[in-house]
């Protein structure tokens, strides 16, 4: 059993095709504790140079739904009334803390996931106060 550090793609392949190799053996055996040193290693080496996004944390929640053979009308009472399960799940509004809380309780949905900014998160638009006068002019002036 000769156990190398993995270093760059080579070695990472040559790592691959022996866990590749090793992996129907007894547990005990010497080929059974040789796999698990190069399974250790190779997640260590995966970790650091094929790091995994976490997803997004709507398509978590929609993903996590249809798991459970559930509709989006499940969400009533976790995250608020329908509108606002409508607006969180259009983007139009953020989690909240609460909302947050509720989905990693009741859904087991990881925190880590949910509280990460949503990917094109759609701010509402908002006027300043000088459109608004001239618009409110218009409408009055009509």
């Amino acid at each position: 059993m000769e156990i190398k550090p993995i270093r760059n793609r080579r070695d990472y392949g040559v790592a691959l095709r022996r866990v590749e190799f090793l992996w129907d053996s007894k547990e005990g055996s010497p080929e059974f504790d040789e796999l698990d040193v190069l399974a250790t290693l190779v997640e260590a080496y995966e970790r650091e140079h094929y790091p995994v996004d976490l997803p997004d944390p709507i398509e978590a929640i929609k993903f996590r739904l249809e798991q459970q053979g559930k509709n989006t009308r499940a969400l009533v009472g976790i995250i608020g009334q329908r509108t606002r399960v409508y607006e969180v799940l259009q983007k139009k509004r953020a989690l909240s803390l609460e909302m947050i809380r509720n989905l990693h309780d009741k859904l087991g949905i990881s925190a880590n996931v949910l509280i990460q900014q949503t990917r094109n998160w759609k701010r509402p638009k908002r006027q300043n106060a000088r459109r608004q006068a001239r618009s409110l002019k218009r409408k009055i002036s009509a």
